[in-house]
C-alpha cells in the first residue's frame, strides 16, 4: 500500500480539516519542533526541545540547556540581543581599561 500522507506528513493526523494554507503553517512549526537542531558546545545536530522555549541537547557527553524560542532554537530576535549584549559587554571592559 502506497504512503497515504506524502504531502501533510506531520499533518496527516488532521485529514482535511482546516484548511491548506494553515495546515502549512502548522506544519512548518511541528517540522521544526520535532527536529533536531545544531548544538554550538558540542558541534552535534542534538539539541531537542524539552518543554516551551526550553532545549537539551541530548549528546551523550554535553547534556547542556539552554532557552529558545517556542518551536526554534533561535529566534529572530534573539541574534539582535545577542550581538547588543556583545557591545555592551565591549564597551564595559573598555572603559575599565
Amino acid at each position: 500500500m502506497a504512503k497515504r500522507t506524502s504531502k501533510m506528513g506531520i499533518m496527516g493526523s488532521c485529514g482535511a480539516r482546516y484548511g491548506a494554507n494553515p495546515r502549512k503553517r502548522a506544519k512548518k512549526l511541528l517540522v521544526s519542533k520535532n527536529s533536531r537542531h545544531f548544538c554550538s558546545f558540542c558541534g552535534k545536530y542534538a539539541f531537542k526541545r524539552k518543554a516551551v522555549g526550553i532545549w537539551r541537547c541530548v549528546s551523550a557527553g554535553c547534556d547542556r540547556t539552554q532557552a529558545g524560542g517556542a518551536y526554534t532554537l533561535t529566534t529572530p530576535n534573539s541574534g539582535t540581543v545577542r550581538s547588543t549584549v556583545r557591545r555592551l559587554r565591549e564597551l564595559a571592559t573598555a572603559a575599565k581599561q
